[in-house]
């Protein structure tokens, strides 16, 4: 009698199981964000981390608060994609109305930067008031969706915010607004300084790092005599990136004449970059401009070193990319995301805006050919600490 009863104990906790692993399994969630028409860090990690729960067997949408779009990153053909067009809403037409007439009003792009995200607001509210019931979970992949979104009563309590930004950026505005984190159900950022300021306004909040793309992945270890003498680096090509400190660093570096410097990346300070270039006859420095994925990988798995000049990063996803391509890196240790990666097994972190450190370290590492292959062999190993599986663990363990 006693083993009957133990028996059916046992098959009754197997078909609990069987029944929560159903309802895990047919899960939905829904990630909010503006687009995926070009290349850009968030886009990518959002691409990277739908891809993987749509194969773990969530069932995934995206909303792109723009019209209909050829998708940048590749997206798994089982997500299912709605978009709102943000461009043809009248806060739009009222921007560019303001342009044209009105240029001379001081900080218009500013004023036109409220007003456009007005409209985002308005349209994605609506949407959402006729299908948020279809989704257990809401994903915003940006600081301002997140604000708009946690005053939102109706979806607040099922709605995280992926932080991918430090909670520094945003200005006076956002920052009032970010309080209201705290009717989320989770927040999720990048790195300790973020995760200290979130886990004061919502103790539901955790750190996940980013996660890399299945080919990046998946590339073995590159050694040194199967590369070139190649520095990278990839960023968008804007203040905050600081390319042109870098050019600067480049110009007083002691490089000799074999050793090249491709820079990947487009923004509004390409014409200012050309121009230092010719003005300074670097002939050995190359901006390829923006390139998809397949074109990123290949370029820095030739290359040797990875710089990153940042002023202000949430994580650094390129960095990782480049430890898992066998790459030293060298990047300055701005707030905050570089140092939760850069460390003396892989590469070298700069004081912010020490040019001269950084001149040093990558004189020292190019002028030392053993010391830069041990580095590149040590950063690839470090790399497997970023293997998918272990941060979609973490992410499941989140949307249970």
């Amino acid at each position: 009698m006693f083993g009957y009863f133990y028996v059916l104990n046992y098959c009754l906790k197997i078909f609990y199981k069987l029944l929560n692993f159903k309802s895990y399994m047919k899960r939905k969630i829904l990630f909010v964000y503006y687009q995926n028409i070009k290349a850009g860090g968030v886009a990518k990690v959002l691409v990277n981390l739908a891809n993987e729960l749509v194969t773990e067997g969530y069932e995934v949408d995206i909303l792109f608060l723009m019209g209909e779009h050829e998708d940048f990153y590749p997206l798994d053909n089982r997500i299912k994609k709605h978009y709102v067009d943000s461009f043809s809403f009248w806060t739009f037409k009222l921007c560019k109305f303001n342009k044209k007439y009105f240029r001379f009003i001081p900080k218009l792009d500013n004023i036109n930067s409220y007003i456009y995200q007005l409209g985002v607001t308005i349209l994605m509210n609506a949407w959402l008031k006729k299908n948020q019931m279809k989704y257990d979970l809401i994903i915003s992949c940006w600081y301002k969706l997140s604000c708009a979104l946690a005053l939102n009563k109706s979806v607040g309590h099922k709605a995280i915010a992926w932080e991918h930004m430090s909670h520094k950026v945003g200005g006076v505005f956002w920052n009032k607004l970010k309080p209201s984190y705290k009717n989320f159900r989770e927040v999720i950022c990048l790195n300790q300084d973020d995760y200290i300021y979130y886990k004061a306004i919502n103790p539901q909040t955790v750190v996940i790092g980013n996660m890399m793309d299945r080919h990046i992945e998946d590339q073995d270890f590159i050694p040194n005599d199967k590369k070139e003498n190649l520095i990278t680096m990839i960023a968008r090509l804007d203040q905050e990136k600081n390319v042109l400190e870098f050019l600067e660093i480049i110009k007083e570096a002691e490089l000799s004449v074999d050793w090249q410097v491709k820079i990947i990346g487009d923004g509004p300070e390409m014409p200012i970059l050309n121009k230092y270039i010719d003005d300074n006859s670097l002939s050995n420095v190359s901006l390829l401009g923006q390139l998809d994925s397949d074109n990123v990988r290949h370029v820095i798995s030739k290359s040797k070193i990875n710089c990153l000049t940042s002023l202000r990063e949430a994580f650094g996803v390129v960095l990782v990319e480049a430890m898992f391509t066998s790459n030293a890196l060298i990047a300055y240790d701005c707030p905050s995301g570089p140092s939760e990666i850069v460390n003396k097994e892989n590469g070298f972190l700069i004081p912010l805006r020490n040019k001269e450190e950084f001149k040093d370290k990558l004189n020292y590492l190019v002028q030392n050919p053993e010391i830069l292959t041990d580095l590149m062999s040590s950063s690839y190993s470090d790399s497997q600490k970023w293997k998918k599986n272990i941060i979609i663990d973490k992410w499941k363990l989140l949307l249970k």
